[in-house]
């Protein structure tokens, strides 16, 4: 299984100002805008951080899922959430041929698993030898005013313990401040061996 980022987050929709606020960085200086680029950077690193955690995409974009084979033939979870649209689904043959399958599945939302089910008896049949490669869309919204208050604070936290420890390489400092850890848990897949859904 492979997920990859198609979109990235637009500078646009990055809280900038919200994070210097934060900082309680000064303003009205000619150079206010001379560590933009390094508070952007941080912002970035913490939404990472928090979308690997959690498995929630903060804001929307556009990723690509290829596998090798249902999990389910009648209902497959997809990696992320919330999905708001698939896009395509496209069955791949091992000599490359694709195969776009517009019919016979549709998205079951879900907040912590949304599933791409199977509208007949199953999903379509993947290749032998070959994959699947699933188009979706995912992600609060394009703003970060779309965020849930606790995820976007959690990501300044998180933002401001990076520009604060940047230069400080012991080990003693915590990857994850208690903080944000807190802000996040209620968003984190619970996840089920032993057969269970992952």
């Amino acid at each position: 299984m492979m997920l990859v980022e198609e979109t990235t987050v637009p500078q646009s929709a990055l809280p900038v100002a919200q994070f210097k606020d934060h900082m309680r960085l000064g303003s009205g200086f000619s150079d206010d805008g001379l560590q933009n680029g390094v508070l952007e950077s941080y912002l970035r690193a913490a939404m990472a951080a928090i979308e690997a955690r959690t498995g929630k995409i903060l804001i929307a974009r556009d990723f690509s899922w290829t596998l090798t084979d249902w999990r389910d033939a009648r209902r497959q979870p997809l990696p992320v959430a919330p999905v708001s649209a698939i896009s395509e689904v496209t069955l791949i043959a091992m000599n490359g041929d694709e195969t776009v399958v517009t019919d016979g599945w549709y998205l079951e939302p879900d907040m912590q698993r949304p599933s791409l089910k199977a509208s007949g008896a199953s999903l379509p049949t993947v290749p032998t030898n070959g994959r699947v490669q699933i188009g979706l869309l995912a992600g609060f919204g394009p703003e970060w005013s779309d965020l849930p208050a606790d995820l976007a604070q959690a990501v300044l936290m998180l933002a401001a313990h990076y520009y604060e420890y940047r230069h400080d390489v012991a080990r003693g400092t915590p990857a994850m401040p208690f903080g944000v850890s807190a802000l996040i848990e209620q968003y984190r897949t619970v996840r089920l061996f032993m057969g269970g859904p992952l």
